[in-house]
């Protein structure tokens, strides 16, 4: 059955895949996003279709539209962008949860947090459950989006406890691949970008520090899943349990890409975590989700779209 879907930062590296796979599934699909990161070219080549609708628009503003879902993914995610703006991710996470719940108590239909593994903050257990309450920095560079995912789960749950919305909540862990911003200061973009301009990779530490990388179609599978499996009232991680250090991700871009770029390293940033790895027992059982796609196929398909968006060629 054909459903209206409302994903509100539609047009962002994982919006725009979710819009494209909700189409793909025989919905129409209402991308809302006010592009402050998001950009029109990751959803350019669904204008034409006639399911689809882009609506620009600020979520820190209420909105009101008739839908059947919502995925409430608008944030900036990128540490450039809210370490810059910190006071507008505060209220995209926090204002935008309650306009986005509000439409969903008023039409009574599902809505999915795209919350983050930034909630756990710089772990103190390994790897990370969701039972597990966070070692957050509440006044630091990061707490706008650490603290803000914070408060919008607290928001979800209220939703749920005293109104009885339909809520779920997805702990997103590091994702990777085509459609990340050149600029978006995550690792991933980072090192392909600087190894394909034939630049230093930039290693903040001494490169021990661990990330645990899903790929994207991997991620937007189990947000799909996830918003259509009843009764899960509760967090649930999506990410890759694999861990990998910062060092051997930026050995294995360098080669991937046969650059000769060499690797400087900085001091590490205020807040930034060790360790960072899902323990995804739950997403198993309640879901039957874990992530197919392997590392390496993964990190050349996101390869091959930096390449063409950097206009490179071998």
């Amino acid at each position: 059955m054909k459903k209206r879907i409302l994903v509100t930062g539609g047009a962002g590296f994982l919006g725009s895949h979710l819009c494209r796979y909700l189409l793909s599934e025989g919905n129409e699909v209402l991308c809302l996003d006010n592009f402050y990161t998001g950009a029109k070219d990751n959803v350019v080549d669904l204008i034409c279709n006639p399911y689809f609708e882009i609506i620009r628009h600020d979520i820190t503003f209420p909105i009101y539209l008739e839908v059947d879902q919502i995925y409430n993914l608008a944030c900036p995610a990128s540490p450039v962008y809210y370490q810059k703006y910190p006071i507008q991710t505060t209220k995209t996470n926090v204002s935008g949860a309650i306009n986005v719940l509000g439409l969903a108590k008023r039409l009574s239909i599902p809505v999915l947090q795209a919350s983050t593994s930034e909630i756990y903050g710089d772990p103190s257990i390994h790897p990370q459950t969701e039972d597990y309450w966070g070692n957050v920095n509440c006044t630091g560079i990061r707490s706008c989006y650490d603290e803000g995912k914070r408060c919008a789960e607290t928001l979800f749950f209220d939703y749920y406890r005293e109104l009885g919305l339909d809520i779920r909540v997805a702990r997103i862990f590091n994702t990777y691949g085509p459609n990340m911003a050149v600029n978006d200061g995550r690792v991933v973009s980072n090192f392909i970008v600087q190894a394909l301009t034939g630049k230093q990779i930039t290693i903040y530490g001494d490169g021990s520090q661990t990330r645990s990388l899903c790929y994207v179609d991997d991620l937007i599978q189990g947000l799909v899943t996830l918003m259509n499996t009843r009764g899960i009232h509760e967090p649930v991680n999506l990410g890759n349990p694999t861990e990998r250090t910062i060092l051997e991700l930026a050995e294995n871009i360098i080669s991937e890409t046969k650059s000769g770029s060499s690797i400087r390293y900085e001091s590490l940033p205020e807040d930034d975590p060790k360790q960072r790895c899902p323990d995804i027992s739950k997403a198993r059982k309640m879901l039957g989700w874990e992530p197919k796609v392997e590392f390496e196929k993964g990190i050349r398909k996101t390869i091959t779209f930096f390449k063409e968006k950097l206009s490179i060629t071998d």
